[in-house]
């Protein structure tokens, strides 16, 4: 697995929160105020020089009172239009030993 801070799949959930952040009528810093974070949080991961977790990720979508899961389809659904590997790709259909699947 590739793992950069440049790739095409970064920068589409690099948009991705961005726009989440622009349509909840936010500025970098008073997102970071709401993570009780410093401004320059925002600015690197939205820049692509910083990598966000997933517990960040969670917390983030909280504070822009987005649903996780909403950004997560929309990526793995831009991911797979713009050709991304199978490994980001959502699995189709339910493996006999799962009784839930979670797409």
């Amino acid at each position: 697995m590739r793992k950069t801070l440049r790739s095409s799949d970064q920068q589409l959930f690099l948009d991705l929160l961005r726009s989440a952040r622009k349509k909840a009528g936010l500025t970098q810093a008073a997102l970071a105020e709401k993570l009780h974070r410093p401004q320059s949080f925002v600015a690197k991961y939205e820049n692509g020089e910083r990598r966000i977790d997933v517990t960040e990720f969670v917390e983030l979508a909280s504070a822009l009172g987005a649903d996780p899961l909403t950004i997560l389809r929309a990526f793995i659904k831009g991911a797979a239009v713009a050709g991304a590997p199978d490994s980001v790709r959502p699995a189709q259909g339910r493996s006999r030993n799962s009784k839930k699947s979670i797409w």
